[in-house]
């Protein structure tokens, strides 16, 4: 079948037009080559693969324009977006090789359900080619499984950060997501991936999932909202119970 193509984390009263994935169905899970090279034809900064298998799992892998992705919240939406339509039921759980992801669809918003990403560590200093790169002060770099979270002083900053990819590019840290308390929401961020095509991400629920029981503990707080100051900007409305991070927001079908 062709893909589909879903945009999430919208909003239509901001303007924020959310981070768009294709959707792929197959019979059969097709071989990692094949599945990478149409998602580099397609060039969205997400195509999920999804396959149904006689178990009546829900089975997903992701790529990006030039490389498979572990984890792709917003393609997990926009799967689970999908699958809803395609299974009539409001409720869909995908599997992927690093767990479960649940996506509960109902109306015009999305709920999904994915582990917290803890940090690590903080490191003992910002590596110069990040700080030189991102051109705004940095309070602290922490170190998650996922993606590097990088604090910074204010929405303003994040908002106008002008980064120089290429000094970027110069430390091996593969992506961070650089975040600030919000002025108008609870905190914002912005996602850098300086080694790979697309630079920075639209609206990340893999990023997301360890911005917020960063802030949560900071805050004190369990119910949050975030924005993403991207391009396309995204709006994030988020909980957190235990290690269960759930993300909700608005969605629309581009094809």
């Amino acid at each position: 079948m062709e893909p589909v193509v879903i945009s999430v984390f919208t909003s239509r009263e901001l303007g924020f037009t959310g981070n768009p994935a294709a959707i792929f169905l197959c019979d059969k899970m097709l071989g990692t080559e094949d599945m990478q090279q149409k998602a580099t034809v397609i060039g969205l900064p997400a195509t999920t693969f999804v396959n149904i298998d006689e178990e009546g799992r829900c089975n997903v892998r992701w790529f990006a324009p030039d490389a498979e992705i572990n984890l792709c919240g917003h393609g997990a939406a926009a799967a689970g977006i999908f699958l809803s339509d395609y299974l009539n039921k409001k409720d869909t759980v995908l599997y992927y090789n690093g767990g479960e992801i649940v996506v509960t669809v109902e109306e015009e918003t999305f709920y999904m359900s994915l582990g917290a990403i803890p940090v690590i560590r903080e490191l003992p200093r910002c590596p110069e080619p990040i700080r030189e790169g991102l051109g705004i002060p940095v309070l602290g770099v922490f170190e998650t499984a996922n993606k590097h979270l990088i604090l910074t002083d204010s929405a303003t900053s994040v908002k106008h950060m002008n980064p120089d990819y290429a000094r970027l590019r110069d430390s091996e840290i593969f992506g961070y997501a650089i975040t600030a308390p919000g002025d108008k929401v609870d905190f914002v961020s912005r996602t850098l991936v300086p080694h790979v095509s697309q630079l920075e991400d639209y609206a990340t629920g893999s990023s997301h999932a360890m911005l917020v029981p960063f802030w949560a503990e900071r805050l004190k707080k369990n119910e949050m909202v975030a924005d993403q100051l991207s391009d396309r900007g995204g709006r994030f409305y988020t909980k957190i119970n235990g290690k269960e991070v759930t993300l909700s927001g608005q969605y629309e079908r581009l094809s």
